[in-house]
């Protein structure tokens, strides 16, 4: 097992990441500080893995709610059956929610958690690897809306992360490859080093080879934390986390929750941003053939979908959380491993990418 902590001050905890952590309860109950806890699950992941985890925590009082799996499902519906289960089950302040399961879970558990009677604590375990890599470090927590993906939400962070890679097993080919796309993510706007040894192990992460999954997990969570211990509730630097999202959350809105996952809108998103810093002139084209390559090779898209017009990725990129007072910024690439957050872009180049006039 490998240990991150997530330095901030007395509201620090720690990131495990190892195998066959969900049969170690010493992980899990020093971050459980009354004497009762839900689980928050869905569909998929409860059948897999809540017996599991409920050995852990036998000792307390214990309910779960099991909720629908899928994106379209991270609305302000779904959340309500955490809180009726909540109410129903008269859980109070000294309750820990337990999130089991992808992004979805976690994000919506984590939003639970911060406004059931104005906040309870959680505890993240991630099931996916994009959730692994990405959702559950940092606190981002909320729900979508039929007009802009997580636009409701709230800054709260968890009391613990517990990976364990053991479960990425049972996770689908497609979800692995949408993970990958969110640990590529660090390397292009941070790490070049790290982006050529994801390029040298490709073909062992696709085969799940458990040494060098944790290895690319660790190393994800490692500038997770470090940007999030910086720039806590995304004033200047964490945005750069964002690298792909605008265009790629505008994917996802447009062609409907959970038709593209969202590591794939990512994905197409960053090319995007690639092909953006190219007509800018920040990146040459073997830079951008570099990205394209890598995306492919880890089973991803490099395009946006072709139904998709300027259009419409301006109606959904302006209501992007970059925008500020009313002015679009933009994640874009000064090289390999360099990124910047920025307005002072080219409105002409935007429009020759989203018009795919390349």
């Amino acid at each position: 097992m490998q240990t991150l902590e997530l330095d901030l001050g007395n509201r620090s905890y720690p990131i495990h990441i190892g195998r066959g952590l969900l049969s170690q309860p010493e992980l899990i109950l020093p971050h459980i500080h009354g004497a009762s806890c839900v689980t928050v699950s869905n569909e998929t992941v409860a059948p897999l893995y809540l017996s599991q985890l409920e050995q852990n925590i036998a000792a307390l009082k214990h309910s779960a709610v099991v909720l629908p799996d899928g994106e379209a499902f991270k609305n302000l519906e779904t959340i309500n059956l955490i809180y009726t289960h909540l109410l129903e089950q008269h859980v109070d302040r000294k309750t820990t929610l337990l999130a089991l399961g992808g992004g979805v879970v976690g994000d919506m558990c984590g939003f639970a958690a911060a406004s059931y009677q104005r906040g309870v604590n959680f505890i993240q375990i991630p099931t996916t690897l994009l959730s692994m890599v990405d959702s559950s470090v940092g606190g981002k927590t909320g729900v979508n809306h039929a007009l802009g993906k997580n636009m409701i939400g709230a800054f709260y962070q968890p009391q613990c992360v517990l990976i364990d890679t053991d479960v990425l097993s049972t996770l689908d080919d497609r979800e692995l490859s949408a993970g990958l796309a969110e640990v590529i993510k660090y390397g292009l706007i941070r790490d070049v080093e790290f982006l050529h040894w994801l390029d040298d192990q490709m073909d062992n992460l696709l085969a799940r080879d458990p040494d060098v999954m944790a290895e690319a997990i660790f190393r994800s969570c490692q500038h997770k934390a470090e940007v999030v211990a910086a720039d806590e509730f995304e004033a200047d630097q964490r945005a750069l986390l964002n690298l792909g999202h605008t265009f790629g959350h505008a994917i996802e809105s447009a062609m409907g929750y959970g038709n593209w996952l969202h590591g794939e809108a990512v994905a197409a998103g960053m090319v995007m941003a690639a092909e953006h810093s190219l007509l800018m002139g920040w990146l040459d084209t073997d830079e951008v053939e570099f990205i394209r390559r890598l995306l492919i090779k880890a089973r991803l898209p490099v395009a946006p979908p072709e139904s998709m017009s300027s259009d419409d990725f301006m109606r959904y990129m302006s209501v992007d959380k970059k925008v500020l007072d009313g002015t679009l910024r933009l994640i874009l690439m000064k090289g390999l491993g360099e990124s910047v957050i920025t307005a002072d872009f080219d409105p002409a180049a935007l429009q020759r990418v989203l018009a795919r006039d390349l």
